[in-house]
Order: C-alpha cells, then sequence, then structure tokens
C-alpha cells in the first residue's frame, strides 16, 4: 500500500476543494484558486474535512500515480494557504540583481544584464542585491522559475561565484598548485 497515497488530505478553514468530472480538482483559498487535471484512474473523494485518494488495483502504474495524485491534491491546499517559496542567492564580485516593475535584471559577469519577466502567478522579491525570493500558490510554476534563474549562472565549484539555492551546498574543489 501507498504509505503517502492514502494519507489523508486535511482541508484548513476557508479553503473549498472542488471535485469535477475527469478527476479536475479546483482549490480556492485565501491566496487564489489552483486547478489541475488529475489522472483519471484514481478515485478522489471529499468526505468531511478531509480528502481521500484510493486506487483502483495494484498493479505498478496505478501504485506510482497513487503518490503522485495525493502529493499533487496536498501541494495545491498548501499553495492557497501558505503559498510557496524558494531562495536564492547570488554570489560574485560585480554579481547583482535589480528589479522594475515584474522585470527581474541580474549582471552576471557577462557582455550584457540578463533581464528575465516574472510569469504569471509568480513573484520575485529582492533583498539587497544578492538575495532573490520567488514566492508563488504553484509548487511546480515557483520551483521551476527558480531554476530557470540558477540555470543563467550555475555556481562553479573553485570560488563559488553564480547564483544558488540558499539551502544548496557548493561541493568546493581545490585549484591549480604551482610546479616547484
Amino acid at each position: 500500500m501507498s504509505r503517502i497515497g492514502r494519507l489523508p488530505i486535511a482541508i484548513p478553514a476557508g479553503v473549498t476543494v472542488d471535485i469535477a468530472e475527469n478527476n479536475v480538482v479546483t482549490v480556492k483559498g485565501p491566496k487564489g484558486t489552483l486547478s489541475k487535471e488529475l489522472p483519471t484512474e484514481m478515485e478522489i473523494k471529499k468526505e468531511g474535512e478531509e480528502i481521500i485518494v484510493t486506487r483502483p488495483n495494484d498493479l505498478k502504474r496505478m501504485k506510482s500515480l497513487h503518490g503522485l495524485t495525493r502529493t499533487l491534491v496536498n501541494n495545491m491546499v498548501v499553495g492557497v494557504t501558505d503559498g510557496y517559496q524558494k531562495v536564492l542567492e547570488v554570489n560574485g564580485v560585480g554579481y547583482r540583481a535589480a528589479k522594475a516593475g515584474n522585470k527581474l535584471t541580474l549582471s552576471l559577469g557577462y557582455s550584457h544584464p540578463v533581464e528575465m519577466t516574472d510569469p504569471e502567478g509568480v513573484e520575485t522579491v529582492l533583498e539587497g542585491q544578492n538575495k532573490i525570493t520567488v514566492k508563488g500558490i504553484d509548487k511546480e510554476k515557483v520551483g521551476q522559475y527558480a531554476a530557470e534563474i540558477r540555470d543563467k549562472r550555475r555556481p562553479e565549484p573553485y570560488k563559488g561565484k553564480g547564483i544558488k539555492y540558499a539551502d544548496e551546498v557548493i561541493r568546493r574543489k581545490v585549484g591549480k598548485t604551482g610546479k616547484k
């Protein structure tokens, strides 16, 4: 039995969950509304103040989808109540970030500044010139946009320059040594 899939999802106060045909789940909460079409094989039921996901049989595919479906619904519930955020740090001499409207401008040692526009439903907040916080209610979009920002200049292993996640550990390497 899927240990994650069989856990019930508690619906907090102020959150409404609608399950339409074809397993289209819509979650409304204080931070906004999320809607997602989930695998039709899974049975999603609302029982009182809980959502329960059950699977039809024990095929490998169904076992895989069971935990996934439950986690996706849970992520939507958490998203509309608390929201998600990822913190990125810009490290390196002359590397900085600036924000104007919904445009994020990164100076990363290239010959040109890198400009990025915040996607729908995601916002970036700057703390100082080297801390970027990506916030939103959709976990997938927040993670994707944070990964795209990081891809503009990944941290390198010698000096640790680049854009890294705040909780990321960079494996450092020893540089060259001179001849004797």
